[in-house]
């Protein structure tokens, strides 16, 4: 009593045996269906991974992308000063630091990373914070060197990871994350109309925020050159042994 039906055993006898018959002469005919199947099952694996691009996570990353011009909308109506479309610009803002944090980690816990989602990602994040920060500066209420340093600095690890992702990736470090929600609080308090020790309050706010941009960027540069000779000296090592 094994379980296996005799026809799908193929016994002597059994009515599996006139199918298998038929089909010996010509096996052109199962051959093509299995073809079909193989290509259906191609075709098949195709559609799911074009379909996984409308995950969560990804359709999280394109919200944030999309609040980007909505939020520089609020943010500069009626001149940029009044403190409701400000606050209406906050929670715009909020919305894509939460959506940040949370695509992220939905990617990796439930596996649904996408190349997609890999670039998207970083996009989204860097946009919707260079936008408050040139609509800060345009409108007086920062300076504009604070937006170079964090959007330089932000704009040259990028490009400094491409650069260097032939050897390896720089992992994210625990003060890059300092630094992401340190410019995340320093920039949605600018965004708001506050005043008095609340205003004074952000200034020291964006004072960490800068120093925790100047010195993670700092250390991203050191990583970047251990990988690049650790890379070097392992391409060297390789070619020795191949010779």
């Amino acid at each position: 009593m094994t379980g296996v039906p005799a026809s799908a055993a193929g016994g002597p006898g059994t009515p599996g045996t006139r199918g298998a018959a038929a089909g010996a002469p010509g096996t052109g005919a199962s051959g093509a269906q299995g073809s079909k199947s193989s290509r259906g099952g191609k075709l098949g694996a195709v559609a799911v991974n074009q379909a996984s691009l409308w995950n969560v996570a990804n359709l999280l990353t394109m919200l944030r992308l999309v609040l980007v011009p909505g939020f520089v909308a609020l943010m500069l109506a009626e001149g940029g000063y009044d403190p409701v479309w400000r606050a209406w610009a906050w929670a715009a803002f909020a919305v894509a630091m939460i959506t940040d944090i949370f695509d992220g980690h939905l990617a990796r816990t439930y596996n649904l990373v996408t190349d997609f989602g890999k670039i998207a990602d970083p996009i989204a994040d860097k946009a919707i914070m260079g936008a408050a920060l040139i609509c800060l500066s345009s409108l007086g209420d920062l300076p504009w060197w604070v937006t170079g340093v964090i959007l330089g600095r932000e704009l040259g690890i990028t490009l400094l990871r491409f650069l260097v992702i032939r050897y390896g990736v720089i992992p994210a470090s625990r003060g890059g994350k300092m630094k992401t929600l340190a410019q995340g609080t320093a920039v949605g308090m600018y965004v708001l109309a506050l005043t008095g020790p609340l205003a004074t309050l952000r200034f020291w706010v964006m004072a960490v925020a800068v120093a925790l941009t100047v010195v993670t960027g700092i250390d991203y540069v050191r990583q970047a050159i251990v990988l690049r000779r650790q890379g070097l000296a392992e391409r060297k090592a390789a070619a020795k042994e191949a010779e």
